[in-house]
């Protein structure tokens, strides 16, 4: 399986989250799997790439020019894409992903993770979404997914299909249960989407 990562372009200030995302990445390469990311050698993406390379695994980077120097890229990559535009970067990592992983980060990686939820909950794909909640990083992230639906912003299969595990071995069970929720809007039977949308208001 390939995995899309997400993590920050820094390491935090606490070790606890360099050392979770060393883990992770030996772990998803023990497991046979790939690492999709960012592209860059610094913070917890670098951490990433360096752990899953040093066990052997495949790591694909995806970089736009504009972030190529500001986030070093990494030089010893499987292979490496570099794109035109941070759109394109988020568009090819999406299609690369069979599974969406978001490590701690800063405002670019609860950007990321959001939007391929997004697209999960509007039916544009059916792959897992998961946090991975080192010390509880995605605690207030995971108590507003709740607020969302108890102020009847989402349903109950859309607000639990955000995965929130602390580990590896979390996620990869989590996976073996996994269903992705229903489509929030799907036509009904003979009429265009439209017409459906414009029914459903």
């Amino acid at each position: 399986m390939r995995i899309t990562i997400y993590a920050g372009s820094a390491r935090g200030n606490r070790p606890v989250y360099e050392e979770s995302a060393r883990h992770f990445a030996r772990e998803a390469v023990a497991g046979g799997h790939e690492i999709i990311y960012g592209g860059g050698s610094v913070g917890l993406m670098g951490a990433v790439a360096d752990a899953a390379l040093a066990a052997g695994g495949r790591v694909t980077g995806v970089i736009p020019r504009s972030l190529a120097d500001a986030e070093l890229l990494h030089p010893g990559l499987t292979s490496t894409h570099i794109v035109d535009s941070m759109h394109e970067r988020k568009q090819l990592m999406a299609e690369l992903g069979e599974c969406f992983v978001a490590l701690p980060g800063g405002v670019g990686t609860i950007e990321e993770v959001l939007e391929v939820w997004a697209w999960l909950v509007l039916g544009h794909h059916t792959k897992p979404v998961a946090l991975m909640n080192v010390d509880g990083y995605w605690d207030r992230l995971i108590r507003l997914t709740q607020r969302m639906f108890a102020s009847g912003f989402m349903r109950p299969e859309e607000s639990e299909s955000l995965l929130a595990v602390e580990n590896a071995k979390e996620l990869f069970n989590a996976l073996l249960l996994w269903t992705p929720p229903p489509a929030r809007w799907q036509p009904a039977a003979g009429l265009p989407a439209s017409a459906a949308l414009r029914r459903e208001s």
